[in-house]
C-alpha cells in the first residue's frame, strides 16, 4: 500500500526572518521529510490572525509576542527557541547617494533632509521608528513627508523611486531587489529585535524537528548575509 504524503508544515513567520527562511525551505523540507508552508506577515500582523482563531504547527515572532502566546496556551510551554537579533536600518534606491548616518546627529539631519521617507505602520521597526522621531522632536517634520505603508517592506517604494529614504529592519530591507542599504541606525538610536520561535499547542508530529533544523541551520554566516545577527 502506497504510503500517503504527510501535511505540510504550517509555519507563521515574521518578515524579519523571511529572506533567510525562504533560502532554507529546501534543505529543511529534505531533512524534516514534510513539505513546509510558511507564510510571512509582520508580528502585528500574524497575532490578529491568532486572535481571530487561525493556527499552525510553528510560529516565528518577536520573542515578546512567542512569551505572550506560551503563556496563553497557543504556544507549548517551554518551546520558545531564539533565532537571531535584528536592527533597524536605511536603504535608498540602487545607485542613489548615500547620505551619512554615522552619528545620531547625522542621521537627524538625513532624515530632516530627505525629501521623502517610508516607514511600516504594523511592523516592530515601523512602531519604533515613530517613537523615535516623536523622542527626537522631529515627528512632525519626518510625518508631513512619510508614506507609513499598513504593512510589508517599505524598500519597495525606494525602489520604485517613491521614497528617498526606506526605514525598516535590516534584513527585511536586504529581501527587496533594487535598494541598496545605507546602514543601520547609529547605536544610540537603534534598538535590537529578539526573534524567537515557538511550536504551537497542537502542533502537527514534525514541528518540534523543524524548530530544531531551523535553530540548527541559521548559522552565523547565513544570519549575516541575511542583515541578522546570533541571539
Amino acid at each position: 500500500m502506497q504510503e500517503q504524503p504527510r501535511a505540510p508544515l504550517r509555519v507563521f513567520s515574521t518578515l524579519a526572518v523571511m529572506g533567510a527562511m525562504q533560502a532554507l525551505l529546501p534543505e529543511l523540507q529534505a531533512r524534516t521529510g514534510q513539505p513546509i508552508h510558511a507564510e510571512f506577515a509582520p508580528t502585528a500582523a500574524l497575532l490578529r490572525r491568532l486572535e481571530a482563531g487561525e493556527l499552525a504547527d510553528l510560529a516565528i515572532l518577536t520573542a515578546e509576542a512567542v512569551e505572550a502566546l506560551m503563556a496563553s496556551g497557543t504556544l507549548r510551554l517551554g518551546s520558545r527557541r531564539d533565532l537571531c537579533v535584528s536592527v533597524i536600518g536605511v536603504a535608498v534606491r540602487a545607485g542613489a547617494p548615500r547620505p551619512d548616518i554615522a552619528t545620531p546627529e547625522a542621521c537627524r539631519a538625513a532624515l530632516l533632509g530627505a525629501r521623502s521617507i517610508a516607514y511600516s505602520r504594523a511592523g516592530a521597526s515601523g512602531i519604533f521608528f515613530a517613537g523615535l522621531i516623536e523622542r527626537m522632536g522631529i515627528a512632525e517634520a519626518i510625518n508631513a513627508k512619510a508614506t507609513v505603508i499598513p504593512q510589508g517592506l517599505t524598500g519597495e517604494l525606494a525602489a520604485r523611486g517613491e521614497a528617498e529614504l526606506a526605514i525598516q529592519q535590516v534584513s527585511e530591507l536586504m529581501t527587496v531587489p533594487g535598494v541598496d542599504i545605507v546602514g543601520p541606525l547609529p547605536e544610540a538610536l537603534n534598538t535590537r529585535a529578539v526573534f524567537s520561535a515557538g511550536v504551537f499547542a497542537g502542533a502537527a508530529e514534525g514541528a518540534g524537528l523543524l524548530l530544531a533544523e531551523i535553530g540548527r541551520a541559521l548559522t552565523p554566516g547565513l544570519l549575516e548575509a541575511n542583515g541578522l545577527l546570533p541571539s
